[in-house]
Order: C-alpha cells, then sequence, then structure tokens
C-alpha cells in the first residue's frame, strides 16, 4: 500500500465529502479518527470508503498521533477534515511518491478559503509538513492547537494548494476563535507563562499590524481585514484568558 490519508473529524458533515472527494484516484486508504460525532460525518466518511475509528477527544496532538499510527502505507498523508487538495498538489503528490529521491517528508502550503475567496495574503504564509514517509518516523508534536508534524531526514516542498474551509461564516469563525485562545491560553499556563501588560498592549496591535501591512492582508479585500482584525483578537483573547486562569484564586 502506497498512501495513507490520515484525519481527525468531529462533527464535519459539512466538510468531509469535499475533503474525501479530492482524494480519489490518489489514497489508498483513508483512516479518519473520529471523537463520536453527533452528526453524519462518520456515516459519510465510511460511505466513501474511509476506515472509520472512535476515540474518546483528547487533544489535538494525542489525536492525530493515534490517527497516524492507524495508518498502515507506505506515505501518510495528515489532513484536517476542512481541507482539499487541488488538482495541481494532488499531481505533484502523485509525481513525488513515485521518484522520492531520498524525501522523507513533504511541505504543503495552504490557502485558507473565506468568505467566498481564496485569500492570498492573509494568514500567509501558511506552510506545514503533512506528507511523510512512515518508516521515518512521523509524528506530531509542539502544543495545543498549534501542533506540527516531524519526521527525521530530509524534507522538500510541492507546488500546489490545501485550500482550508475552516470557517463556514463569521460565528463558526468567532467561536473557534474563542476556542483556540482557551487552548493556547491553558497551554501556557501549563508551562508557566503569564500574562503581563505589555501583553495586552503591544501584542494586539503588533498582531493586526503584521497580518495588515507586513503581510498585506488588505490586498484580500474586506476578507483580507476581518482576517486580520481576528488574529488581533484572538492575540488579545489569548492573553484575557490567561490573565483570568492565573488569576482565578485571587480574592
Amino acid at each position: 500500500m502506497k498512501l495513507s490519508v490520515s484525519i481527525i473529524s468531529f462533527n464535519e458533515e459539512d466538510n468531509i465529502a469535499r475533503t474525501l472527494q479530492a482524494l480519489a484516484g490518489l489514497a489508498d486508504e483513508i483512516v479518519l479518527l473520529d471523537s463520536f460525532s453527533t452528526d453524519r460525518t462518520t456515516e459519510i466518511a465510511a460511505a466513501m470508503g474511509a476506515k472509520v475509528f472512535q476515540e474518546p477527544w483528547a487533544g489535538y496532538l494525542a489525536q492525530k498521533n493515534s490517527a497516524l499510527e492507524k495508518c498502515s502505507g507506505e506515505w501518510i498523508l495528515s489532513l484536517d477534515s476542512d481541507e482539499v487538495l487541488t488538482p495541481e498538489l494532488t499531481a505533484n503528490i502523485k509525481a513525488a511518491l513515485a521518484d522520492p529521491a531520498g524525501v522523507n517528508g513533504y511541505i504543503l502550503k495552504r490557502r485558507t478559503v473565506y468568505m467566498g475567496r481564496t485569500l492570498k495574503y492573509a494568514w500567509q504564509p501558511d506552510r506545514h509538513l503533512r506528507l511523510a514517509r512512515r518508516n521515518a518516523q512521523p509524528r506530531w508534536s509542539g502544543t495545543d492547537p498549534h501542533e506540527s508534524l516531524k519526521v527525521e531526514g530530509r524534507t522538500a516542498d510541492l507546488e500546489g494548494f490545501v485550500l482550508h474551509y475552516s470557517y463556514r461564516d463569521f460565528a463558526v469563525h468567532m467561536a473557534k476563535t474563542q476556542k483556540y485562545a482557551q487552548g493556547a491560553a491553558k497551554t501556557y499556563l501549563s508551562k508557566g507563562k503569564k500574562a503581563r501588560r505589555r501583553d495586552f498592549l503591544i501584542r494586539p496591535p503588533f498582531a493586526l499590524f503584521k497580518r495588515l501591512v507586513l503581510q498585506q492582508a488588505l490586498r484580500d479585500g474586506v476578507p483580507g481585514i476581518i482576517a486580520a482584525f481576528s488574529t488581533a483578537l484572538y492575540t488579545y483573547m489569548k492573553y484575557a484568558f490567561l490573565w483570568e486562569m492565573q488569576n482565578k484564586d485571587k480574592k
């Protein structure tokens, strides 16, 4: 078996079919590790040929590593359930697997589809190691929710894009922003990091400036501007949650 695709999911019935359709003709095996979805995610995935497993949610790192361990292919492509490969990237993955030339992992570029527009500047650069040779010991590491895949040996880039359909609408975007900010704050707290006054005064404005000006999110129009402000809001919320957590026992 040449290529396994590893996916984790929870209530992704709006996205999972689109993700799996793009894998037709590429994947020899699709492993979906679900966290007991209450919608039709697993039903749709199973009907489209995925091997569906169920495990309680244990965090991004643990969940993604568990999904990796269930794959049997020589290569493993790790995707989120709201990510879709472009035809160009699919063709380049096929070519890379046919002649990997000593490469143990490939870095893929990602663009977010947001409010009807594929963002070319906001949330860029967005590059991630996602395609790995199984005997190169691929492993997710880092901190939730900013985990990254690591492998032993040489890596290379592939042309083409992963399209990220992460936010169905603005309400979902804000709900996820709060969730990720709380998760990041918990990770900071566990590592002994403290929220200080300068974190509120400096970090959110700089995050906005970085996205709008340095990364040119303005060129993506209104969706790019909203994306930039959401990054600043995420930064503010992360430290607000951290400050609340570190002071919750104080009178």
